[in-house]
């Protein structure tokens, strides 16, 4: 890489720049804020399993009527690779902050959650743009590669294109699940080049050791997610093989029953990495929450059935003063239904995502604007001298 002396003023305004976007918002703060909602699962649905299956069937028409209007845009992140979005934007755009939801392992921009999550998003004055990962949402034919979970670089190149072709200057990042570790990723590998335009991450239910999740989802009570994301990541490549046929080997694609034996084969080779146990250890955020400069808020449930919860107790994520978890004891694997909460419908983590992204742009406009008040009578002054 090149480091010319144009680059490395660059660098030391955007890291200038992600410690000032911190410091115009008390964190502590919106932590309070945020633990005096604390989440009170349904009575009928209390354990991990109950909760991620009773989320992913409860009916939300509302949400799915709101994605209906939403424009369609292509995002280029590396050479022959697309990523679809799914985008709705307010009457002023530029003057409203972006939320970017980036969905989970085998999901897409038509996630229940995404949807939901963004229908919120809209309605709290956000812009909202609904991003598939690659393959994702039908859109093998974008890209002759997989997803795999150390793609940060994607999501950057997205981030980038908003801030510089969109001129956007208040965006959000919110991952679920697998794109949850990528966000984390993003943000504890980045930390000092952060865009100011990006003011906060959230990740709500992160797969933040991808080795410790690969031993999860292969438990026996865990049979119905891994059967079918297996039986999804089988049939993503017999996809690719018909597009691409030169690049994919199909034979005793049968015998790949498990997460890790997927990856070994497939994902560790499509991404460069020298072994599954090289993808597992460059990919997982957990190594790089520590660094993360810019607010950040993680919900995790500890009973998260496949996800395991114990990687976030790790030290480096407790004592960084820029990183809000919220860890109920009950919840599941991006469920987190509520019992009836006064002006709230059921899906808390969505709610506390929202919350705490308007949070955090009120925080910054208000500093913003006391900043401008505080010059504006310096200026005064100096003229009355």
């Amino acid at each position: 890489m090149n480091t010319s002396e144009p680059q490395t003023q660059n660098k030391v305004e955007t890291h200038h720049s992600a410690c000032e976007a911190t410091a115009r918002v008390d964190l502590a703060d919106v932590r309070r804020k945020l633990e005096a909602k604390p989440f009170v699962p349904h009575p009928l649905f209390t354990g991990g399993h109950a909760q991620t299956l009773a989320t992913f069937a409860w009916p939300r028409r509302r949400a799915l009527r709101g994605s209906r209007n939403d424009e369609t845009r292509t995002f280029d992140v590396a050479p022959n690779v697309q990523l679809l979005a799914h985008y709705r934007t307010q009457h002023d755009a530029l003057a409203a902050p972006t939320i970017l939801l980036v969905h989970g392992l085998e999901g897409s921009s038509s996630a229940v959650y995404m949807l939901s999550t963004g229908a919120k998003a809209y309605d709290a004055g956000f812009n909202v743009i609904r991003l598939n990962i690659r393959n994702c949402g039908q859109t093998e034919h974008l890209t002759p590669t997989l997803y795999n979970s150390g793609l940060s670089n994607d999501l950057r190149a997205v981030i980038r294109e908003l801030i510089d072709k969109d001129k956007l200057t208040r965006i959000f990042l919110v991952g679920f699940s697998m794109s949850g570790n990528m966000s984390l990723k993003l943000a504890g590998e980045d930390a000092d080049e952060i865009p100011r335009e990006l003011l906060g991450v959230c990740a709500v239910s992160p797969s933040v050791d991808l080795s410790a999740s690969a031993n999860a989802i292969e438990r026996r009570s865990n049979w119905i997610y891994h059967r079918n994301f297996m039986i999804s990541l089988r049939r993503r490549i017999r996809n690719k093989k018909k597009l691409f046929p030169e690049l994919y080997d199909t034979r005793g694609l049968h015998r790949v029953r498990t997460l890790r034996q997927f990856d070994a084969r497939f994902t560790t080779v499509d991404g460069g990495y020298a072994s599954v146990e090289d993808y597992y250890a460059r990919a997982s955020s957990l190594p790089l929450i520590g660094r993360i400069r810019a607010p950040t808020l993680i919900i995790h449930a500890q009973d998260d059935p496949f996800i395991p919860f114990a990687p976030l107790q790790d030290s480096s994520i407790s004592v960084n003063p820029n990183v809000i978890l919220l860890a109920p004891q009950h919840g599941g694997h991006v469920g987190f239904l509520q019992a009836e909460a006064h002006g709230e419908d059921r899906f808390w983590a969505e709610n506390r995502v929202i919350e705490f992204c308007r949070l955090i742009a009120e925080g910054i406009a208000t500093s913003n604007a006391s900043g401008r008040q505080r010059e504006n009578r310096f200026r005064q002054q100096k003229k009355l001298q």
